[in-house]
């Protein structure tokens, strides 16, 4: 290719030559209509490549708009399934005066988990699993000599995922190594 340009230049040379024009103006010129040209592609390029990003990053937005769109819908139903399970946790499996109003409880929390569980809201119960501070808010720690430090105790509220990202982290107490007791009066006696 750049040998025909240099046949070219050179045939446009002699020909400008015979008419009397300069050959050196020519060649410059040339030269910068070459380099508006490579400049031309250059930026068509990059703008090709622009818009191949914003299509891009649309359809990722787009994506994630799908995705998480339950979002703040879900936080907001959080509360009633931790009253429905509050209610079950309160009541007395054996009065067989409610037994009626707790087994309502029960098919009624069953078909919201499995609701949630449709549209990907896993739940996180950390009972008894190493504390994770991107999934669990540590309330309190409490000293603890049959669990492992920075396990976790209790659960006061369960957390959830929304498509693995966290929606509500659970709300934990976490254990803590005993201390050490003081020496009493007598010992440093």
């Amino acid at each position: 290719m750049a040998d025909e340009q240099n046949l070219d230049a050179q045939a446009f040379e002699a020909n400008s030559t015979a008419d009397g024009g300069s050959s050196d103006d020519l060649v410059v010129r040339v030269q910068a209509l070459e380099e508006q040209l490579a400049s031309a592609h250059d930026q068509a390029l990059r703008v090709a490549a622009d818009l191949q990003n914003v299509r891009r990053r649309a359809e990722q937005d787009v994506e994630k708009a799908h995705k998480f769109a339950l979002e703040r819908f879900a936080s907001d139903l959080l509360p009633v399934v931790d009253s429905l399970e509050r209610g079950l946790e309160l009541s007395n499996p054996d009065d067989e005066a409610i037994k009626p109003v707790r087994e309502g409880l029960e098919l009624t929390l069953k078909l919201f988990q499995d609701t949630l569980k449709r549209y990907q809201l896993e739940t996180l119960d950390p009972h008894g699993a190493p504390f994770n501070a991107e999934h669990h808010q540590a309330m309190a720690m409490q000293e603890s000599t049959h669990a492992e430090p920075n396990s976790v105790l209790k659960v006061f509220q369960k957390g959830y995922l929304l498509n693995g990202r966290l929606l509500r982290p659970a709300m934990v107490v976490v254990s803590k190594a005993p201390s050490e007791a003081p020496p009493s009066i007598d010992e440093q006696a």
